[in-house]
């Protein structure tokens, strides 16, 4: 069985991190006395971020035509009744 190789090991995903790794050092190095007291902050900053592009895959929850049927039907049982229940009222 083949797997998939990962985007961090083809040679896109080397050039990437060898582009992040140049840019980390010139800043700290260069910067670091402008940068370091701001890094808890940046930090913090971060959580954000990293929950909305690391957790891309967690709204695609694909369900088979027999689930979306029983819930469409669950759904208009509950509409019919919801129905029923506001005509009976005084």
């Amino acid at each position: 069985m083949k797997t998939k190789p990962g985007y961090w090991t083809n040679l896109h995903g080397l050039t990437t991190l060898l582009l992040i790794a140049a840019a980390l050092y010139f800043i700290f190095v260069e910067h670091g006395e402008h940068v370091l007291p701001y890094l808890p902050y940046m930090i913090i900053l971060l959580c954000p971020l990293m929950h909305i592009f690391m957790h891309k895959g967690h709204g695609e929850h694909k369900h088979g035509p027999a689930k979306d049927s029983e819930a469409e039907d669950a759904y208009r049982r509950g509409l019919e009744e919801g129905r029923n229940q506001s005509t009976k009222r005084p």
